[in-house]
This record gives structure tokens, sequence and C-alpha cells, in this order.
């Protein structure tokens, strides 16, 4: 954490002591907020939220271990230092027992307190991983595959926007890989050492996205018994990956749009200005500016984001491709499932360059590690593939530029396989998902999007 985003509490009732302190934290360049009693130091933690608290033991109206306990109880976030004069560390262990970090005696050297600020600093970083780690699953990262032109040049401009620090809008179907990329552009730029953090602006209602997004004040709705830091400034110096910003709701797009220009936020049921510095990635298989004439997406919003826009083509536009993805998902799930399987049979690699993979790249994946955990052999086959003939085209998948005959005849069978699939489960849309490899969310939005009906 850079110094001059870290800000930290003094509290002591001696004012030269303060000075002494804050003059030399000054000079390492961090923001300074001072407190002469216990009670003025609670205020200060719940209006500053400082990450790192210097908390004198012995002082009027509230003492160093009430305050340290009042911490506790009311789940404020900070790293707590005790200080306490020499021959009374007993003190610091009992304050150490309540909930703080480390101890100073007085008097300390500018040299000791460097490392205690230090050592203080590193637990910071490390309980902003830990958040940004808690309730999700670390996928491993997988590298962009294909040769075909229409990846390449995606590739390219992706390359040659990352190393700035403009927002990034990936555009392309679901499946096409967007979260790939977005991950492949942090990685290339100059925040790769930085938190990468992902937010799904569809998977959560509105008021639980807020607080995902921007945190919340201790008591700003029911249940909220403590602060909550949001994503974004846990992802402070890193990159946001803004998924599915399509489906963002109008009032959350307006506080989008003030972080994007402003670079500050407010948590929710708070009134101070939270500083960020980070650089947005957004995705959507939407179209956002028929979005934005049918009045569901702000127009200032868009041209905030689409600053370098990436469209990311579907697999049915980079033939050419399928084989290498296949073979890459191939070994991926073999040594995930501990499975030696050695190659696909001719028939096989019939059937998955002629599907027209609507599901694209996330389809194919989910079909390869079906058929590993089937295979009986050391070789997959047709049979082990959720592909029969009567799902293929009698023709290799079209190149790019064909007619619009051709996208029409996909909507078609895009038509055709969502109403098997929900007459084969019964309407049931998570398990027709599931079987087609697909999102329960892109499902319910094809249906919508084509119009499918059941045949009665």
């Amino acid at each position: 954490m850079a110094p001059s985003r870290v800000k930290i509490l003094i509290v002591d009732d001696d004012p030269d002591i303060r000075e002494v302190i804050r003059d030399r934290l000054k000079a390492m360049g961090f923001g300074i907020v001072e407190a002469s009693d216990g009670v003025e130091a609670l205020a200060k933690l719940r209006e500053e939220s400082p990450s790192i608290t210097l908390l004198d033991l012995q002082m009027p109206k509230k003492n160093g271990l009430e305050v340290l306990k009042a911490i506790r109880e009311e789940g404020l976030e900070t790293t707590t230092i005790v200080i306490t004069a020499y021959g009374t560390i007993e003190k610091a262990v009992e304050a150490m027992r309540v909930g703080a970090y480390d101890f100073l005696t007085k008097p300390f050297s500018p040299g000791h307190l460097d490392v205690v600020i230090g050592k203080a600093l590193e637990r910071e970083g490390l309980k902003r991983e830990n958040l940004l780690l808690t309730g999700e699953v670390r996928r491993k990262d997988q590298p962009i595959i294909g040769h075909s032109p229409q990846i390449r040049s995606a590739v390219e401009t992706a390359k040659r926007a990352a190393a700035s620090h403009s927002t990034i809008l990936l555009l392309g179907e679901s499946g096409t890989g967007k979260e790939v990329f977005a991950k492949a552009i942090h990685q290339w730029s100059p925040r790769r050492t930085k938190p990468f953090v992902v937010v799904n602006c569809v998977a959560l209602s509105e008021e639980l996205l807020e607080s995902e997004l921007f945190g919340h004040e201790r008591g700003a709705f029911t249940g909220a018994h403590q602060m909550k830091r949001g994503k974004l400034e846990l992802a402070d110096g890193g990159t946001s990956f803004l998924d599915e910003i399509g489906d963002l709701k109008p009032r959350l797009q307006a506080k989008l749009l003030r972080v994007l220009q402003e670079h500050e936020f407010e948590r929710v049921g708070g009134t101070k200005p939270i500083q960020v510095d980070l650089r947005f990635i957004a995705a959507t298989n939407r179209h956002l500016q028929k979005a934005i004439r049918e009045g569901l997406f702000r127009e200032d919003l868009f041209f905030r984001l689409n600053v370098v826009a990436v469209p990311l083509p579907p697999l049915r536009d980079r033939p050419d491709d399928i084989v290498p993805l296949a073979n890459h998902f191939l070994a991926r799930y073999c040594s995930d499932l501990g499975r030696r399987i050695n190659e696909i049979t001719p028939e096989g690699w019939e059937l998955l360059t002629r599907y027209p993979w609507p599901g694209n790249v996330r389809e194919l994946a989910n079909v390869i590690e079906r058929a590993v955990v089937l295979s009986s052999g050391d070789r997959i086959s047709a049979e082990d593939l959720p592909l029969s003939a009567s799902t293929v085209g009698s023709e290799p998948i079209a190149a790019p530029d064909a007619p619009p005959a051709f996208h029409e005849a996909i909507v078609a069978y895009k038509r055709q396989i969502i109403r098997q699939a929900l007459s084969r489960f019964g309407g049931n849309q998570s398990k027709a998902a599931q079987a087609l490899g697909l999102q329960r969310t892109y499902l319910s939005r094809l249906i919508k999007e084509l119009q499918v009906r059941e045949k009665s």
C-alpha cells in the first residue's frame, strides 16, 4: 500500500508526543488524523476509518483498553498499535489480548517507529487480499488460445490498450472469453502487481450490488452491524473488472459514472468521499447503443466506458480455433481430474468442428470436461460428446463473411436446441442450462431475445 493512500490516527493526550509522531509520519508521506482522548479517538475512527491507529493506553475520558474493546465490539477496521510507558509492559500484553496488533514503549526511536509501522502496513496488505478472496474461488488463469485473424486482432488491440490507464470495454456474446481477456489486460498493464477484482453486475440485487461495489457504513441498513469496505475500495491501485455492465441499474450507473469522472465515491450510508486510483475494464454481451435508445443505459456512462472497445468474435466466426481450444481444454481437464486421454477420434473432431457453438468457448470447455469425466478409455470418441449428428450441420461452420441467411439459420437453430432442452427437462431452465453448458441467466436472456416457446 502506498503511504500517500494510508491514513494513520494518532491518539495521545500529550501534544508534544503527537507532534513528534505526526512530523515523522508526515515526512514518510502518510495522511494523519489526531485525537487527544479516548472519546475523540472513537469519533475519529468512525468518521475517518484510518488503516492504522497509534493508541496511548493512559488517557482521560476513555483509556486505551476501553477504546480497544469498543473497536472490537463495533467491528471498526483498523490495525492498532498501543503506546505505553516503559515498565508497564504487562498493560501492553493485556492490550494485545483485547485486539492490539503491536506496541511501542516510551521513549521510542524514529527507527523503531518505522519498523512497527512497516509491519502494520504488511498486515493491512494481507487483510485486503483476504477480504478480496472471501467468498470467491480463485480459478486458474486461462491463456488466450487461438491463431485466427479475429482473435489476433483482439489481442493486439488489448495489448496496446493495456499499457495505458484508459477504460476498456470488452464486447461479445456470452462465453467468448471476456473475463480471460480482462485478466490478460491486467497482467499486461503496469498495475499487474496490484489487485484484480471482479464484480458481476447481474449476480446480485441492486441493494447488495451497491454494497458490494461501494461498501457500507455501520447502521446504513438493517443487518449492517459494522463498516464494510467495498470492492472498489479494496481494489485501490489495481484493476476493477465490471462484468455484465449492460445489466447495471440506472441508479448505480449514476454512481459509477461519478467514480469514473471524479475517482471518488461514498460508502452506502456515508458522507465522506473516498478517493481511489482504479483502472476499469467493463464487459457486456448486450447492444449498449440499443439500450441507450431505449433509455436503459446512460449515454454519458457509455462514452466513459467506451474509450477503447475490444470486440471478441464468437467461436462460430473463428472455426480454425476450435482444434487448439479443444486440445487446450483436454490437457487441462486431464490434469485436473487425473485422467490419461491421448486423443480425440476423427469422428469426435467431426462433431466438434461442425457444431455452431451457441455457448462459444465456455460451451466447448464444458463439453470437453464432460467428455473427460465420462470417457472410459484413453481417447474421446463421438459417443463421449453430448453432440449428436442431428445437432450439427452437414457442412463445416461458415466463414466470418457468411451471408445473412447463415446467421438467420443460427438463430433458428438456437431456438430449436433451447426448445428441445426445455422440453426434455419439463421447462426447468436450470437443468436445461446445465445440459446446454450455459449459465442460467444467459439462457433466460436467450429465451426472451429469441422468443422461444415450448412445443405443445
